[in-house]
């Protein structure tokens, strides 16, 4: 809690699990990422940051994207899990554009912290490799569902593993718990613990930081468009207060269910102990179930009573 505490007031940064990077380089890159995305690209500026959704064709999430922009070479930030998938497919979509495309994850880690460190980041083309989340805010053309006020602010800094050492001396280290607690807090979804392979970006609130709603031509669009005017997608992403008497928790995965019923409505996705919230959660539950009602969560270590905040309740 104490090192969270210090990750929180700037004073401490993380060394993050490791990340899978591409750089795609040449002439073609933005309008080509553009094409293939769900966020407006083509108009990117030197030293801009951006999240992006590769799709499936029925607008479901295969990959969650980060991107940075140095003028002449786009860098992709991915879980390292799905480096090799993404890489492939990339490859396979160049046809005649000018671009060049490598895997660049064995060079870099990535550090966070919630203030921007230029002095830690790798500098290419003049521009520190820095990517700024967006959330909670909207980018242009994007649109938010929830209307929960929470104060987050995150940089995730790509540091030359030869330079990592120098990078981090003096600086106070925190865990990944430590972030992770604070994204959580935050009720900001994260592509290997709220993405499954059903994931509509609706579900998840994704349309404010990785959608541009005003953008054609890339796969699942239609989809996209459909459910957000329709507004009937199957589920949605929920905040749990976690009765933190029986001093456990749940595991990701455990089952959620509104108190009184049997069937089950979700599962957890993210755990986390927060130092001003205590434990706390994230969830995928059935849009159907009541923005008020009382939830409880079934697992190893029993039933586990929750509060919930509503973190994209689409109007039905």
């Amino acid at each position: 809690m104490i090192e969270q505490r210090k990750l929180a007031e700037g004073q401490a940064v993380c060394l993050l699990d490791a990340q899978g990077v591409i750089s795609v380089s040449g002439v073609d890159r933005l309008s080509w990422l553009h094409s293939l995305l769900s966020q407006n690209l083509k108009n990117l500026s030197s030293g801009e940051s951006a999240e992006a959704l590769l799709l499936d064709p029925q607008g479901r999430i295969e990959q969650v994207i980060k991107l940075i922009d140095d003028g002449q070479t786009t860098w992709l930030m991915v879980d390292q899990t799905q480096v090799q998938t993404l890489l492939a497919w990339l490859q396979k979509m160049v046809f005649r554009m000018k671009v060049e495309i490598v895997n660049r994850s064995a060079e870099f880690a990535t550090v966070g912290a919630t203030l921007a460190m230029p002095e830690l980041s790798f500098v290419s083309n003049a521009h520190p490799l820095i990517w700024k989340d967006q959330w909670p805010g909207v980018v242009a053309g994007g649109h938010r569902y929830s209307n929960r006020s929470v104060d987050y602010s995150w940089f995730e800094h790509l540091v030359q593993l030869t330079d990592l050492e120098k990078a981090l001396a003096g600086k106070a280290l925190a865990g990944t718990m430590a972030a992770d607690g604070l994204r959580v807090a935050a009720g900001r979804p994260k592509a290997i613990n709220e993405v499954d392979e059903k994931s509509l970006p609706h579900e998840l609130d994704l349309l404010a930081t990785a959608v541009h709603l005003s953008k054609g031509c890339y796969r699942g669009q239609e989809s996209v468009a459909k459910v957000h005017n329709l507004g009937h997608p199957p589920r949605r992403l929920t905040f749990l207060h976690l009765d933190g008497s029986e001093h456990a928790l749940p595991d990701v995965g455990d089952q959620v269910r509104v108190q009184g019923e049997d069937k089950s409505r979700g599962t957890i996705t993210s755990v986390a102990q927060h130092f001003e919230m205590g434990p706390i959660a994230l969830a995928v539950i059935s849009r159907s179930v009541p923005e008020d009602a009382a939830i409880e969560v079934e697992g190893k270590n029993g039933l586990i009573a929750a509060t919930q905040e509503v973190l994209s309740l689409i109007h039905i």
